[in-house]
């Protein structure tokens, strides 16, 4: 059993990977940081491949695929992203679009091209890291949420695809709401809410994508928090999401 995590280093995509090992899952890890991934590596306890790249370029995500396309891999965790802060007009053009690259294009391109070779054997899973800012427009960080809109209606399209298929191949999106990881930071924000632990995020998802859950939400007052946008006025709700984004400053 082998797993590929994208975004390994730190945060959920290293607590993923603990957990799949303590598993029994072999596991290739993939980020930009090799002195963290090392780091990692001496902590787990399966056989472990680590591949140092920067997966925003669409290329590198290709190099990535056929550098493991013959490891006979079962599960594909597209984890690796990052956020901004900041009024539209304001933020770097160069960050948003190495955003979209990462966020999007690279979760395309993986998911693309492993869902490809699992639907040949007819079994495996994906898990696509979202946000529950997915289910919103974000005001103050407006690129990053409509990066996790992409993510989220693209594994949901998948899925019905191969249910009618009637599949053994699964994919899962994973929506957490705050999250205690370099995230905040490099975003460069600070949430006025409590986070959750990105164990704890990780062993929920983890366990909820072995059980072929489409949309994996953890904590009761996040999946609350996105039941009732449903019934929210879109104008009223941008107001909210801003209030929301601001406190972040």
């Amino acid at each position: 059993m082998k797993a590929l995590i994208t975004g390994a280093s730190s945060g959920i995509g290293a607590d993923m990977a603990r957990i799949l090992s303590d598993k029994g899952y072999d596991l290739i890890l993939v980020a930009r940081r090799k002195t963290k991934l090392d780091k990692l590596k001496k902590e787990l306890k399966t056989n472990v491949e680590i591949i140092n790249m920067d997966i925003s370029s669409t290329l590198n995500c290709i190099e990535l695929y056929n550098k493991v396309k013959k490891e006979n891999i079962d599960i594909l965790i597209n984890n690796a992203g990052f956020g901004q802060f900041g009024e539209f007009n304001a933020t770097k053009i160069e960050k948003d679009l190495d955003m979209i690259d990462l966020n999007i294009k690279s979760v395309h391109t993986l998911t693309k091209l492993f869902l490809k070779d699992f639907k040949k054997k007819d079994s495996g899973y994906i898990l696509n890291v979202a946000s529950s800012a997915a289910f919103m427009a974000g005001p103050l960080m407006s690129t990053y949420y409509a990066t996790k809109a992409y993510v989220l209606r693209l594994t949901t399209a998948i899925y019905e695809e191969l249910r009618r298929e009637k599949s053994n191949v699964h994919v899962s999106v994973l929506c957490p709401g705050p999250v205690d990881t370099e995230f905040n930071r490099v975003a460069g924000v600070k949430f006025s809410v409590k986070q959750l632990d990105s164990h704890t995020v990780a062993s929920y998802a983890i366990s909820q994508m072995f059980k072929k859950k489409l949309i994996i939400i953890p904590g009761n007052s996040v999946r609350l928090g996105v039941f009732f946008t449903r019934f929210i006025p879109l104008k009223p709700l941008l107001k909210i999401a801003y209030n929301f984004q601001e406190q972040k400053r």
